[in-house]
């Protein structure tokens, strides 16, 4: 088997199973963020614009908390491949949820649709999103010296399927050009193309994947036997009476509204990584090196929280920004509001050769808490930058795309610093017995910063943009500048790992 994966050099000189899953990401990409360019418009438009006329601040708010529970689904979809399933399965189902979520939200049926959506979308993104990439490491032998230029080559097909997305996504929703849709905008056109690019990347998935994928995929890594299944059952039956009870109770006190759920689900997304964290310090299964190494990626932990919480921002804060307080052209060149959140994904390509060769080059380079700290720092930037054109102009007019487009290209620095280095350290720290839990760690990271960006964005407004942008972003400097003082300590406890 080995020997067939070294000979196999069909795509760009890679196996050829990486061009099934490189067009499988790239399209469950393109939907995903097709979806999110416009979703927040949708939800707080007005009716009369095609919208579903919520408050801006609910809007932003459920923007931010459906990117917590999507991490937080991670969790599930890993173990549902590794005990259940086995990953091709798992990915093929979490297609299918995804694309029945947009193509709930292509239909006229207003919030509930929405609600539908969100947990469709939700559920199969948990189940999709770690499991290509773990086949795609499948797809290699342990020697096998491709691997990490495979995976570069599939990371771009990632950030590609985002960076169309935003542009192929607006232009459905304002009538393909041809003004269709009147001066409005009809969103469930949009929606419609993101479930069509998820339905070409379950079909090119399903006709590719018995052809050129492993037929190990097929099969759970660890399958679950009877008698550890029951205890699971048991724990997931307590744990939906629980939030049943809960809700309950909030219906009964007439308190069962958005707001709420969107707290109880904060709580959750904090709660959890706490939880691990107890449990990995305190088990008999964790050496006291292992234990070290823990504690040292508490404080890594934390940081990436705070990074994410400014990064994911961009759907939702800078959406909002770009919507109400920008200069939609550039010249005779106009585009949406919507258009911005390509720049994420177009930083990603263009900043990660750059990034790549530095740290290959570079002999002395900062350790890992090293790196966190100047991508708090970059991130912090970010926003205070965001802050200076009302400072400068006041908040009552638009300005220049420009200072979106600088935002964004210091976050992504800030994201070169933190991502990679943070999915490589977290593989290095992980206990021998809980190296898959350490790995949902770091999606947990990203979904506790979501989900404290769901608190906090509800606070942001046109009005008072330049004391948000200021408070948040020193938040992130002065994490940064903490940490620089610690990079030693965290260093010493992480024993070895460089």
């Amino acid at each position: 088997m080995d020997k067939e994966k070294k000979l196999d050099t069909a795509f760009f000189g890679q196996p050829r199973g990486l061009s099934t899953l490189f067009f499988t990401e790239m399209w469950e990409r393109f939907s995903y963020y097709g979806m999110r360019a416009i979703l927040l418009f949708y939800m707080y438009y007005a009716v009369t614009k095609g919208g579903l006329g919520m408050n801006q601040s609910t809007a932003a708010s459920i923007m931010a908390i459906y990117g917590s529970l999507v991490y937080l689904a991670t969790v599930v979809g890993g173990w549902l491949s590794d005990r259940v399933w086995g990953s091709r399965k798992t990915v093929f189902i979490g297609g299918v949820l995804i694309m029945f979520g947009h193509i709930a939200l292509s239909l006229p049926f207003g919030v509930s649709a929405l609600y539908v959506s969100i947990a469709l979308i939700v559920c199969g993104t948990g189940m999709l999103k770690p499991n290509v990439s773990e086949m795609v490491g499948g797809l290699y032998s342990e020697e096998d010296k491709r691997r990490d230029s495979g995976f570069s080559m599939f990371v771009f097909g990632i950030n590609l399927g985002a960076a169309v997305a935003p542009w192929a996504v607006p232009w459905a929703a304002n009538g393909f050009g041809f003004h269709l849709f009147g001066s409005g905008m009809n969103f469930h056109a949009g929606f419609s193309l993101a479930a069509i690019g998820m339905f070409f990347g379950l079909l090119q998935y399903s006709l590719d994947g018995r052809k050129y994928l492993s037929k190990d995929s097929l099969y759970p890594n660890d399958p679950i036997d009877k008698e550890s299944l029951r205890p699971v059952i048991i724990w997931t039956i307590v744990g939906l009476a629980v939030l049943v009870v809960v809700l309950g109770l909030l219906a009964a006190m007439g308190q069962l509204n958005i707001t709420n759920i969107i707290n109880i689900i904060t709580v959750i997304a904090i709660a959890l990584p706490i939880y691990y964290f107890i449990m990995m310090l305190n088990s008999k299964k964790v050496t006291k090196i292992e234990k070290s190494r823990v504690l040292a990626y508490i404080p890594l932990f934390i940081a990436a929280a705070i990074f994410w919480a400014i990064e994911e921002s961009g759907s939702v804060v800078l959406a909002l920004f770009a919507e109400q307080r920008t200069v939609l052209h550039i010249g005779g060149w106009h585009f949406a509001a919507a258009n911005f959140q390509t720049l994420n994904p177009l930083f990603i390509m263009i900043l990660t050769p750059v990034f790549v060769a530095l740290w290959d080059h570079w002999k002395g380079q900062p350790s890992a808490p090293g790196k966190f700290s100047a991508g708090l720092v970059f991130a912090g930037l970010s926003y205070i930058l965001m802050a200076l054109p009302g400072m400068f102009y006041g908040t009552a007019g638009r300005v220049s795309p420009f200072w979106l487009v600088g935002s964004w290209f210091i976050v992504e620095i800030g994201e070169m610093l933190v991502s990679p280095i943070g999915l490589s350290v977290t593989t290095k720290l992980a206990p021998k017995a809980f190296k898959s839990q350490m790995m949902s760690m770091w999606f947990l990271a990203d979904s506790a910063g979501q989900a404290v960006n769901a608190q906090i964005v509800k606070y942001y407004s046109t009005a008072n943009e330049v004391p948000y942008f200021l408070a948040v972003g020193l938040v992130s400097i002065v994490f940064g500048v903490i940490l620089v003082f610690f990079v030693k300590k965290i260093h010493g406890l992480m024993d070895g790992v460089d």
